[in-house]
């Protein structure tokens, strides 16, 4: 009887430990209000962010189309305005602290787009055909970086440490007493 109590405990109190990590670790999205999971500081996320995309623009073929890409590039840094004047009047500037602006267009037949945490922008080629115009553009960056302000990327990979904890947790648990584990999963 002893065994299954401290089972049942060792389970109690992980699930303990486990709810105060998340509620310790729940940030507020400063545009929507809405409570997300932040275990990652965005300041280390940026940084995880900046060496990512020096990677990504090395080894990928950069578009020598001037047009589209000064049409990129123009359509982004007044998305990048507006969002820094909307944070500026909302109080909210603070929030893109380590944000640099960049905005490049890469050679490839993907259909997508991206930012990163940082204000890291890439566009591919492929789909400048779909979105036709500026304001199309505009549509699809603006959605790309409303993710990166509102810190999905810190989200995520907060998720992601959560999960591999908790697996690991499982296999520990599996691994020194299979029976009990599986009885209390």
């Amino acid at each position: 009887m002893k065994k299954n109590q401290f089972s049942v405990n060792w389970m109690s109190l992980m699930f303990i430990i486990l709810s105060v990590i998340i509620f310790v670790s729940c940030a507020t999205v400063p545009l929507t209000g809405r409570r997300q999971l932040s275990l990652v500081p965005e300041s280390e996320v940026i940084s995880l962010s900046l060496t990512e995309y020096d990677k990504f623009i090395k080894s990928n073929k950069l578009s020598t189309d001037k047009n589209k890409l000064a049409m990129v590039k123009r359509v982004g840094e007044r998305i990048a305005k507006s969002v820094e004047t909307y944070m500026t009047q909302a109080g909210l500037l603070q929030n893109l602290d380590g944000y640099k602006w960049e905005f490049n267009l890469v050679e490839d037949q993907t259909v997508n787009a991206w930012c990163m945490s940082g204000g890291k922008v890439v566009v591919y080629t492929g789909l400048l055909p779909l979105t036709m115009t500026e304001n199309g553009l505009a549509t699809v960056l603006g959605h790309e970086i409303s993710h990166a302000v509102a810190r999905h990327g810190s989200e995520r990979m907060s998720s992601q440490m959560l999960l591999q904890l908790g697996s690991t947790a499982l296999s520990s648990a599996m691994a020194s007493k299979p029976a009990e584990t599986r009885n209390i999963v």
